[in-house]
Parts: structure tokens; C-alpha cells; sequence
């Protein structure tokens, strides 16, 4: 009887265990600054066909499950080959960006050391385009998943072999069961955001961080690697922009 009973104790604290770290995946703590929640934050709409805006609503519609997230898709004039990142919101293109690898990119720059003021995710048709990906769930998948990053939450796993954990921040062969957030990300962005700031970043900006663009279509431009994903390619690179401002360069590869 003693025995069953430490072996239960044990289980439970395993699975405490297990859940605490399944929901840490902030990256590095990198926040939106607000004075208040829940974060009121536009999602720039450069996408150009039906189903990229199925996706682009369907992301939004989830990530606003959030307590802390307010986000809404307002119109883009900005052209989506350049995909040329806007002050204070996230923008959202979709483009033949070639036979470059990657399948979809997302990008977020910091100011103060610690705060996000802008970021992009590209969508690469080169490759959507393609049967294998030319399919909702892998344009649900990458969608959601960029945009989580530019709230500065980071991937829960990058096995793509093992078994799906049902949210789009989990790297996969079979995007069928990973189309959406889960409960651990909503925890997640309830960890990140729940200090406030003196300032909002999606309203007060600092000027330099325009004037500091980083083309996509260059990887040198990226900087430098931070990890890899578990086929061993660079899924996430960082580069210091001076000033107390950097960029970091999420990636998902095409196989």
C-alpha cells in the first residue's frame, strides 16, 4: 500500500513537472509593452487570395481566445513582395518569394532591450503552391504559428515525428491536428503579459527601428543562428541592430 501510494505521488509530481515546462515557451520574455490588458493590436491584411484570408481570419479568430489579446485585421497597402514592416502592428504578406527553402518566415524587431514595436510574417507561394502544401491545414498551421511568434511566444516542440500536441506552435509531418492554439500557449501569453508597461508599443514607437529594415530575401541579413530544428535546419536567427534593438528571424522550412 506504501508503495502504490509513493508511486502515485511521484506520477503527480511528473506531471506537474511536465505541464510546467509544456507551457514555457515565451521567447526570451519579448512582450508587446501596453499599459493595459488585453493588447489591442492590428494584423496588416497583405495577402492577396481567398484562402490566404481564410487563414489570416481563422489566426486571428484564435489567438483573440487569448484573455490578453485584442487583435483586428485591418487593410495593407504595403506591397507583399517587399513585405516592409509597419510601426506599431504586425504585417501579414503571401508571395512567390522563390526556391529560397522556406516555407514561411516570421519577424519581429525589439526596441528597449525587451519590447516588441513591429514585426511581419511572409508566406512563401513558391511553395503553397505546390501539392504537398497547397492545402488548408498546412496554410492554418503556418499562419497561426508565425503569428504567435510575433507575440513573442516561442515553438512548444520541434520534433516533427512525434505524436501532434494540437497546437500550430508544434512542429509536425501531419499538420491535420496542429491547425490552432491550445490551452498552453493561452497560458503561455497570460505569463508573458501579465506585467504592464509605462508605454505602448503599438502606439509609441521609437522612430529608429524603420530606418533599420532587414531583407528577408537575404539570409545574411539575418544574423546570427540560435538553434535548429530537429532535421537540423536553422529555425531561428538574431541579429543586434545597435541601440538596444534586434531582430529575430523565425523559420519554417520547406522538405
Amino acid at each position: 500500500m506504501k508503495n502504490n501510494i509513493i508511486f502515485l505521488v511521484g506520477i503527480m509530481i511528473l506531471s506537474s513537472m511536465a505541464g510546467i515546462v509544456y507551457a514555457n515557451h515565451s521567447w526570451g520574455g519579448y512582450h508587446w509593452a501596453r499599459t493595459s490588458n488585453p493588447l489591442s493590436l492590428q494584423i496588416g491584411d497583405a495577402v492577396n487570395t481567398a484562402a490566404w484570408d481564410a487563414s489570416l481570419n481563422l489566426a486571428s479568430q484564435d489567438w483573440n481566445l487569448s484573455s490578453v489579446l485584442d487583435t483586428k485585421i485591418a487593410l495593407s497597402t504595403i506591397n507583399p513582395k517587399i513585405c516592409k514592416p509597419t510601426n506599431g502592428r504586425i504585417e501579414v504578406c503571401n508571395s512567390k518569394y522563390g526556391r529560397n527553402g522556406w516555407l514561411g518566415i516570421a519577424q519581429f524587431w525589439i526596441t528597449g532591450g525587451e519590447h516588441i514595436a513591429q514585426g511581419v510574417v511572409k508566406l512563401n507561394d513558391t511553395y503553397f503552391n505546390t501539392a504537398k502544401y497547397n492545402k488548408p491545414e498546412w496554410r492554418n498551421l503556418v499562419m497561426c504559428q508565425e503569428i504567435g511568434h510575433t507575440f513573442g511566444l516561442d515553438h512548444q516542440d520541434e520534433n516533427f515525428s512525434n505524436s501532434n500536441l494540437g497546437t500550430c506552435m508544434d512542429y509536425t509531418n501531419d499538420p491535420s491536428t496542429n491547425q490552432h492554439p491550445n490551452q498552453h500557449d493561452y497560458e503561455q501569453l497570460e505569463l508573458i503579459y501579465s506585467h504592464f508597461d509605462s508605454v505602448n508599443t503599438s502606439v509609441s514607437l521609437a522612430p529608429s527601428i524603420n530606418a533599420r529594415n532587414v531583407d528577408v530575401a537575404d539570409r545574411s541579413e539575418w544574423g546570427k543562428e540560435v538553434r535548429r530544428d530537429s532535421k537540423g535546419n536553422s529555425s531561428i536567427y538574431r541579429r543586434n541592430l545597435g541601440n538596444n534593438e534586434e531582430v529575430f528571424t523565425f523559420v519554417v522550412w520547406a522538405d
